[in-house]
């Protein structure tokens, strides 16, 4: 399909490039033009067209398109858990409410409360969400009936998964649709044997593949890799070679000055977790010392279990309101390092570099903001209201692969929400 977007306030989120009013045409699945309209006749005369045939031509109104945000770290089966185990520990409440309900639940549990997930994303403006859950199969199969773009990875510990199992999904699910692709990964230091973790590093090198972890979420996880290793997470996981082709790791409360300096040399990108660190009492990030450091810092909202809604206009305001608080200091990242952390870089700790701005080539993920809600006026700033001020309710519509799938409060999917609503009731009335 050919849809053209005009009347727009275009955000590219390319570097050191202002708002500007103008265009934004997709084919099928690329952005194939972005621009103010005045070099039209080049873009015809480069292609050797007289003119371009429409589908839809959509008027913005002079709201604003970007690229749509990226969900880096996510568990999007988790929904089942939503308010089910909440004001516990991280630690008991992992052990206690979430791994026991887990290892009752099926595939085609995590295929339903996937999309149940999917529905959320759409109205938060998120295009792309980076899930480590228990069956990578049941999640691509659920974003690909819904038209999530999907990065999955790994969750394997003593308990669940195997080297040999995300081997066969790296190999299985990398090319299965073009939405659909598939990291290396593993839970936690905490949940591994240190044999478990020796071969993930060496299929990791094998393959050439990043990996992903959760690391340095808690006190009580530091302190317990140096009691059996003599050293905190991530010096540990480099001694295996785990990082030697880059990653990524989830949290990172506790990071050390080695670490930090690691994360620089080794390409490994912070994906920070505001909320669910916020709720689970972990503690706040040092986003600035990141940030000073040079370090790709990308936002996840983690899962819908310990969040509890997966919701990137909260996320982005938590990561730089805790950043402020923090350092007692209101100058503390500022919004448009939060804006890219949303989206440019999430894009590339998930190896999307192909949908992390808009522009000509780019995947055609896009996400209009409604400016003309009470909350977006008057504009002074229109990058800084939608991280200060911004919230669903401006998500105008979400695009991702060139399809529009939310557009002014309505989902454009196969699916009835309300019969994703009832089956997500009906499994947790069955294994609760």
């Amino acid at each position: 399909m050919n849809i053209r977007f005009y009347n727009a306030r275009i955000l590219t989120m390319e570097d050191n490039k202002p708002i500007f009013e103008g265009e934004v045409w997709v084919s099928n699945e690329k952005i194939i033009y972005v621009g103010d309209g005045k070099d039209m006749d080049e873009f015809y005369r480069q292609r050797n067209l007289t003119c371009m045939i429409w589908d839809e031509e959509i008027n913005c109104d002079k709201n604003v398109l970007m690229p749509g945000f990226k969900n880096a770290h996510t568990h999007s089966g988790m929904t089942l858990l939503r308010s089910f185990a909440d004001d516990l520990p991280l630690h008991e409440w992992l052990n206690k409410q979430v791994f026991p309900v887990e290892a009752k639940m099926t595939e085609e549990d995590i295929y339903h409360l996937t999309k149940l997930a999917v529905l959320e994303y759409l109205t938060s403006g998120i295009t792309a969400i980076f899930d480590m859950y228990l069956t990578p199969e049941s999640v691509a199969k659920a974003c690909m009936d819904t038209g999530m773009r999907c990065v999955l990875t790994g969750a394997v510990n003593d308990f669940s998964q195997s080297v040999e199992a995300m081997e066969k999904w790296y190999g299985e699910l990398n090319g299965i649709d073009p939405l659909i692709s598939f990291l290396p990964g593993f839970h936690a230091e905490y949940t591994c044997s240190k044999k478990l973790m020796e071969d993930i590093a060496s299929l990791a090198q094998r393959l050439k593949a990043p990996v992903y972890v959760h690391l340095a979420e808690t006190k009580a996880e530091v302190e317990g890799c140096m009691e059996r290793y003599g050293t905190t997470p991530g010096m540990f996981l480099d001694s295996l070679g785990m990082f030697e082709h880059g990653g990524g790791a989830y949290h990172c409360v506790y990071l050390t000055e080695k670490e930090v300096a690691l994360f620089k040399k080794k390409q490994i990108s912070v994906i920070t977790n505001p909320g669910s660190n916020m709720k689970l009492a972990s503690g706040i990030a040092p986003i600035s010392d990141f940030l000073k450091a040079g370090l790709n810092i990308a936002i996840g909202t983690d899962g819908p279990a310990s969040n509890n809604c997966l919701d990137m206009f909260r996320e982005m305001f938590l990561v730089t309101g805790l950043a402020k608080l923090r350092e007692k200091d209101a100058s503390a990242v500022d919004a448009m390092d939060v804006l890219k952390m949303a989206t440019v870089n999430g894009a590339k700790a998930m190896c999307l570099e192909n949908a992390d701005v808009l522009a000509q080539d780019k995947l055609a993920d896009i996400i209009m903001i409604d400016l003309f809600k009470p909350n977006m006026q008057p504009i002074n700033n229109i990058a800084k209201n939608i991280v200060y001020s911004g919230s669903k309710q401006n998500i105008k519509m979400t695009m991702i692969h060139g399809h529009i799938l939310y557009r002014d409060g309505e989902f454009c999917l196969k699916d009835e929400p309300r019969d994703i609503y009832e089956k997500a009731n009906a499994i947790i009335n069955r294994l609760r």
